[in-house]
């Protein structure tokens, strides 16, 4: 009888249990579904080039494109004038997006930690944000020059405010028993902040430098589009003015490339330092 009130038991228990239904396209392995859309994008690129309904002027056929990433590329890995372009701006974006996460965290923890920075602080920097970034270019040209520094500033500047936003909102994340359990053990709040409040908002502290990662490039670029330069900014801008499209398509792709890898870069250092926390969207990639 006993063993019969058990089964039951167990059946019943086995009826409560809750499954997620996956969707067929959420269960697709990440390089399947990065090939088809990858695959769909070249093919109505070669449909709208191949039938003409975009002056190759304009839009470049994908296998020009291909020839000149080539080109590029060889030029590259030979160390000739492509190469040394490119280090420029990978240097503009390097120095920028350190300044830009010395200034983010700096003024996150103030807007953040303090009603001061909340109040006073924070509406100057969505005032500021919300300008247009490129009319700053011609300013930071004239206070620093046409070198690297006016094209670290102007990447900086662009990346900065999504690494404030970020660390804000980490800080105001963090878990009010927590802070009132260091409080009553009688933490500092120098303590608070750094050891429990820091440390607790770090996955939205990585998105902020993520969403930067992304900005940095195009604040770079936009540099050396209006204040010259020697980086692969000035070489698009050549390349355009010559209506060498293939050209300006195969460095685009290249400072894309660039791009990710800094993202990247940011995310692989986030499930290092974040291992706790994890970021997902359906079921697992294959």
């Amino acid at each position: 009888m006993s063993d019969v009130s058990e089964n039951e038991t167990d059946a019943k228990l086995q009826g409560t249990v809750w499954v997620q239904d996956v969707s067929f396209i959420d269960s697709v392995p990440r390089w399947i579904a990065m090939s088809f859309v990858f695959a769909v994008f070249i093919g109505i690129w070669q449909f709208v080039t191949g039938f003409g309904f975009v002056s190759p002027i304009i839009l470049p056929t994908p296998w020009e494109t291909l020839q000149d990433m080539i080109f590029v590329g060889k030029n590259l890995l030979s160390g000739g004038y492509l190469f040394s372009a490119l280090w420029i701006t990978i240097l503009e974006v390097i120095y920028g997006f350190a300044l830009a996460i010395a200034i983010g965290l700096s003024l996150g923890i103030l807007v953040g930690e303090t009603a001061f920075g909340e109040k006073a602080v924070m509406p100057y920097l969505v005032a500021i944000d919300t300008m247009p970034k490129v009319a700053f270019a011609p300013l930071f040209v004239a206070w620093l020059g046409f070198g690297i520094e006016s094209k670290v500033a102007l990447a900086a500047f662009i990346a900065t405010f999504p690494i404030v936003v970020g660390t804000a909102a980490g800080l105001h994340a963090a878990d009010e028993n927590a802070r009132m359990l260091f409080k009553t053990l009688g933490a500092s709040r120098l303590q608070t902040l750094f050891k429990m409040k820091f440390p607790a908002g770090l996955p939205q502290i990585f998105t902020g430098l993520k969403i930067g990662a992304v900005g940095v490039m195009a604040g770079a670029i936009t540099g050396e589009f209006l204040g010259g330069g020697k980086g692969f900014g000035e070489q698009i801008r050549v390349a355009a003015s010559q209506l060498n499209t293939p050209r300006v398509f195969s460095l685009i792709l290249y400072l894309s490339l660039v791009g990710l890898a800094l993202y990247l870069f940011v995310q692989f250092t986030q499930r290092k330092v974040v291992f706790w926390h994890t970021e997902r969207v359906g079921s697992d990639d294959g």
